[in-house]
């Protein structure tokens, strides 16, 4: 069976069931910080003789809900207790896989980019790897230190390692995969949180219980802490993994600097609401990230294009071009992929003429495609293309 179709199809799974668990993780994130936020003291004697810390009640359904959080732990262990951890491990699992299916078995053509770096397949997926490890480490490290001292502190400095791994990761992989590794660094250590902070901290908690011992309250603080984190952390990676699609972000020349102000404005918006749920209206937090978000795109915008109908190339001009650059994929009959991905088919003057702003746009305005540039396309060529679609797309 064709290799270029079973990796589509592996895509496909591997992102369908990313996405579901992915939705359960972040879903459960939000809820619980939610939840925190907006539980009450009990004013009944009998809840807080028996250690609640704070109640809430709501109505989902049709039923009405009540859930209780206790300070440290309940005086009797439950019979069942349902652990929120298999979202967590399953959206790093999947999310990894995928990684492996679409950019390591592609380095060639998703990771390396020549004119940033000279790199071997072999070395771009070993610097991703690394950034994974390294970046897990690096906000490990500085929660230890940084526990019970400054939160904003330890914030600042995060997010200065986060904005030095994009830029060397932008000069050394191409725009995508420099993104797309930013945002799997950064839910690599979501998942070890769970996997190496919260879910153990439990199980002291329980363990220390089922001894008769009364458990540590550190535990507790540990996990609700790296539980913060991760929340704040949503929407950063939610924007890198699909960042892949838009890019007039990666291809700036300076894509380290619009993946900083991106997070930080996304990381503004989520405090918003961190806050919103304690019922405080901090309007300045989204007016800000709203501003950052709309300045990045001001400064993006692509120049106007110099109209001029003189001399400008035909479409029997710029046919030539786009065959031997871009029809190995765009074709009703591909030789590159099982189908013409986005539907874009360029074999006819007609098809050419109607997708003319796209191809502008992906050849020139961005020089996304061809992808990985892997049909070699001149800068000669993409300023025809560019001279052409000032002509009008004649």
């Amino acid at each position: 069976m064709d290799f270029n179709y079973l990796i589509e199809v592996g895509s496909l799974l591997l992102r369908w069931l990313h996405l579901i668990v992915g939705i359960a993780w972040i879903g459960s994130s939000f809820y619980f910080v939610w939840l925190d936020n907006s539980l009450k003291p009990p004013t009944d004697p009998a809840l807080q003789a028996k250690g609640v810390g704070g109640e809430l009640w709501a109505v989902h359904g049709g039923g009405f809900y009540n859930p209780q959080k206790y300070l440290v732990a309940p005086a009797h262990l439950p019979s069942e207790l349902h652990w929120f951890k298999w979202e967590s491990y399953s959206t790093f699992l999947t999310g990894f896989f995928l990684l492996g299916v679409l950019y390591y078995s592609q380095a060639a053509t998703y990771m390396v980019d020549p004119a940033k770096a000279d790199l071997s397949p072999s070395a771009a997926i070993g610097i991703g790897l690394a950034t994974l490890v390294v970046g897990w480490l690096v906000y490990d490290v500085l929660c230890r230190v940084l526990l019970r001292r400054n939160q904003l502190v330890f914030a600042a400095l995060y997010f200065a390692f986060v904005v030095a791994v994009a830029w060397g990761l932008t000069h050394l992989l191409s725009g995508r995969a420099a993104f797309l590794h930013i945002g799997a660094m950064i839910a690599t250590t979501m998942s070890a949180n769970v996997f190496f902070w919260i879910i153990p901290g439990q199980k002291k908690t329980i363990a220390m219980m089922q001894r008769g011992e009364t458990p540590d309250p550190i535990y507790g603080l540990r996990a609700k802490q790296r539980s913060v984190h991760n929340n704040y952390l949503t929407l950063p990676v939610l924007f890198c993994m699909i960042s892949n699609h838009y890019a007039f972000t990666y291809n700036h020349a300076q894509a380290w600097l619009v993946l900083a102000l991106i997070l930080l404005a996304s990381v503004l918006i989520r405090h918003f609401f961190n806050l919103r749920h304690k019922g405080v209206f901090a309007w300045q937090y989204p007016a800000a990230g709203g501003a950052l978000l709309l300045g990045v795109f001001v400064w993006l915008a692509p120049a106007p294009l110099a109209v001029s109908a003189n001399g400008a190339p035909s479409v029997a001009e710029i046919q030539p071009v786009l065959t031997a650059r871009c029809v190995a994929c765009h074709s009703a009959t591909p030789t590159l992929m099982p189908a013409a991905p986005a539907g874009v088919v360029l074999d006819t003057p007609a098809q050419i003429r109607a997708l003319g702003p796209r191809i502008l746009a992906q050849t020139v305005q961005l020089k996304a495609m061809p992808l990985g540039n892997v049909t070699a396309m001149t800068d000669a060529e993409r300023q025809k293309i560019a001279a052409w679609a000032g002509g009008g797309y004649r």
